[in-house]
C-alpha cells in the first residue's frame, strides 16, 4: 500500500495508462495501478516538474531496507527489458515510483508479510523535460 503522499501524473502518462490497463489481465498490480490513477492529480504534460516520475523517465531508487540503489527506466509492458533496467509500470517497482518525486517514498506489503520500502533519489532523465537526448 502507497504512503498518503499525493503522486502526480501528468494527462498523456494518464490517458495511456488507462488503455494498457484497459487490455492488461487482472493482477494485483494492475489494480493497484488503477487505483493509483484514480486518485492521482492529473495535470498538463507541460506542467511537470523535472523530479517527477513519469513513463520513460529514468530514475535512481534506494530500498530502504537493503540500502542499496538501483536506477530503472518506467516502460509500458511492450517495452519492458530487465536486462537494459526498462521495468514495466504493471511490475511492482513499476507501479511503485509512477507519480513520485524526488525525495518521495513508497511502502507496501510483500506476500511474505515483510514491508518493501522505496525512495526516489534522482530522476536522471524525464521526457517531457528533456531535448530529447537522453541525459548520460
Amino acid at each position: 500500500m502507497r504512503e498518503t503522499t499525493q503522486i502526480i501524473i501528468n494527462e498523456q502518462d494518464w490517458l495511456r495508462l488507462e488503455k494498457v490497463l484497459s487490455q492488461a489481465p487482472l493482477s494485483p498490480y494492475s489494480e493497484w495501478l488503477e487505483s493509483e490513477l484514480a486518485r492521482a492529480k492529473v495535470i498538463p504534460s507541460t506542467a511537470v516538474s523535472p523530479g517527477l516520475v513519469t513513463m520513460h523517465s529514468k530514475v535512481r531508487y534506494r530500498d530502504e531496507s537493503t540500502g542499496k540503489e538501483k536506477e530503472v527506466i518506467l516502460v509500458y509492458p511492450h517495452e519492458a527489458d530487465l536486462q537494459s533496467g526498462k521495468v514495466s509500470i504493471l511490475a511492482p517497482v513499476g507501479a511503485a515510483l509512477l507519480g513520485l518525486s524526488v525525495g518521495q517514498t513508497i511502502e507496501w506489503s510483500m506476500p511474505d508479510g515483510k514491508t518493501k520500502s522505496l525512495r526516489v533519489s534522482e530522476v536522471l532523465y524525464q521526457p517531457e523535460n528533456s531535448d530529447g537526448a537522453e541525459d548520460k
